[in-house]
């Protein structure tokens, strides 16, 4: 049976830049969101930005010069040597690059339009394709001098949890021996005002699973990751199983009975040859609109019952849109190491105020572990459209 080993993993968020820093913050309960005004023209809410300099971006093509990009080499960073012997061994041929994202550049584009505002003019060195869906595959084939397939999914929440499976499939019909995979995304106004005008956004830290849960906090972040079918000399995480599915039920809001994203967890369950009570801990997508908790808490309850793990991390991270999924499979990454023998769980973190509606599910409280090491998670995305994914990633003793 042919692997799908996750090799190496490279984090920012705003939880940090790196393992460490996210480790530390994530199981010590303290959040990366704070309060902001930068992208919300006046409005003061809670983002999930990622704090600190960001790698430099002028060695890149003017089109190719974004917040996004940057987000991508700094999580290129920190597996970047392991990425080149992976170059190194088979070639740039058999290696390819797929990316989820959902924002590209819209952020150069707000940019250049309020300097042409002002003065009439777009930056001269502005061109419009900064905003095109497959510049962060572009600019990291470049960046590595890769020749393999390279190209993003964009399906809104799910699209870096589609990567992975994509970057999965190139392996398995031998198309590549190796992918750099995982997803991408810049907070700009665009995307804030948005949600806003869906309602969608809370102007509290967001509060997943309570009665008074009001809406998402945005954040922005990245996670790669370096697939092959080979284990590595690290962590040997696997892929084991994913599972895609597409309700098309509104274009915004979820089925209410949840049907494509059961559909979508059990075919991620069914792939990887297990079953419900075989799963250790759940990362919910966890949004804290009313819609998506209620629809998912039913259905994680109607599939795993009400004493498997559950805990939803985008209180930690915000919601980081293309790049969730990526960014909440490097969290049960993390914690699938061989540093974390006793098995901590990422907590959930709420008022917790019980919603008498939900299921009453074993949501994760600060400091919980296992009291083993974690070997089987699953982590779930759901997206506008309809668009449902569930990944599995396990480690065996």
């Amino acid at each position: 049976m042919l692997n799908f080993y996750l090799n190496a993993c490279g984090i920012t968020c705003a939880l940090g830049d790196g393992h460490e820093q996210v480790k530390t913050r994530l199981y010590a309960g303290r959040t990366g969101v704070v309060s902001s005004t930068r992208w919300s023209a006046g409005r003061e809410l809670p983002l999930g930005e990622v704090p600190g300099e960001l790698p430099s971006v002028a060695h890149l093509p003017p089109h190719q010069r974004s917040r996004n990009n940057a987000l991508a080499l700094a999580a290129l960073a920190q597996i970047r040597p392991a990425v080149e012997a992976a170059i190194a061994r088979h070639g740039a041929e058999r290696v390819g690059v797929v990316i989820g994202t959902s924002t590209s550049g819209i952020g150069e584009t707000e940019q250049a339009l309020m300097r042409h505002a002002i003065d009439g003019g777009l930056p001269p060195d502005f061109h419009y394709s900064v905003q095109e869906m497959g510049s962060p595959a572009e600019m990291l084939a470049r960046e590595l001098g890769l020749k393999g397939p390279a190209y993003v999914h964009s399906s809104a929440c799910s699209s870096s949890a589609k990567a992975l499976a994509s970057a999965a499939r190139l392996i398995r019909m031998g198309l590549c021996d190796a992918v750099l995979t995982g997803g991408v995304d810049s907070l700009c106004a665009f995307t804030v005002a948005g949600f806003a005008a869906l309602e969608s956004v809370s102007t509290a830290q967001c509060n997943p699973m309570s009665v008074n849960r009001k809406g998402i906090n945005i954040g922005e972040g990245a996670a790669l990751f370096l697939m092959s079918a080979e284990a590595g000399d690290a962590s040997p995480v696997r892929l084991m199983g994913w599972g895609e599915t597409s309700d098309g039920h509104h274009m915004s809001a979820p089925d209410p009975a949840g049907a494509g994203a059961e559909l979508a967890m059990s075919q991620a369950l069914r792939r990887a040859g297990l079953t419900a009570a075989q799963i250790d801990y759940i990362n919910m997508h966890g949004t804290a609109t009313p819609q998506n908790d209620a629809m998912e808490s039913r259905v994680t309850e109607r599939l795993f019952g009400a004493e498997v793990p559950v805990s939803s991390t985008k209180p930690f991270t915000g919601h980081t849109l293309g790049a969730a999924a990526a960014i909440e499979a490097a969290l049960c990454w993390l914690a699938m190491q061989d540093d974390n023998p006793l098995g901590k769980l990422p907590p959930h973190l709420w008022d917790g105020a019980i919603d008498p509606a939900l299921p009453a599910l074993n949501l994760v409280p600060a400091g919980a572990a296992l009291g083993r090491p974690l070997r089987r998670i699953l982590s779930s995305s759901f997206a506008f459209g309809g668009s449902n994914a569930a990944l599995v990633l396990g480690r065996d003793a």
